[in-house]
């Protein structure tokens, strides 16, 4: 796995609209950890890529009533089957963690990636999911200078009380 102008490349790419410039291009020095599924705990579905290309359906489930008008986005979503899509490139702003603040700085959005992980904060994650993230974080730490392991953190932890993702379940110590 390599980045190429700033995409991975052997991932499946979808582009998301939901994006911007980063207000300092060079400055990508965290990686936040996040979990999605639509709906919740049902996986495998195109929902995600729908609601990141703003596409959802508010038909086809109850909650979509209540997100699909969302703008938001991630640079990455890791499938159960370990297999990984790429919306966003990565010198660009993905919209995934709102309002957010790590080590006193704010707009977290401004200089992190974001993973999303298909699954919920209580349904553990696979060892699929486990593999192909540490492939991705070698690859951004190679590539990205202002990246460390130290810089990797979960979505709760840059937004406590408003998000608890990527939950319990997430076992850090199998990315360690």
């Amino acid at each position: 796995m390599t980045i190429k102008q700033h995409w991975l490349t052997n991932v499946n790419r979808i582009t998301s609209p939901n994006w911007d410039e980063r207000p300092d291009p060079s400055d990508i020095s965290l990686i936040v950890i996040h979990c999605i599924s639509l709906p919740q705990g049902i996986f495998d579905t195109p929902h995600v890529d729908q609601l990141f290309c703003n596409t959802l359906n508010p038909d086809d489930h109850p909650y979509f009533k209540e997100i699909y008008q969302l703008k938001v986005s991630a640079h990455l979503f890791i499938k159960r089957d370990g297999d990984c899509v790429q919306y966003v490139p990565f010198d660009k702003r993905a919209w995934h963690a709102g309002k957010s603040n790590y080590e006193g700085r704010e707009c977290c959005n401004d200089f992190s990636i974001g993973i999303e992980l298909e699954g919920t904060e209580t349904i553990a994650y696979t060892e699929a999911q486990y593999a192909q993230l540490k492939e991705v974080l070698s690859t951004l730490l190679k590539t990205y200078p202002r990246l460390s392991t130290h810089r990797i953190t979960g979505h709760s932890d840059i937004a406590p009380g408003r998000k608890t993702d990527p939950g319990a379940s997430f076992n850090w110590q199998k990315i360690k």
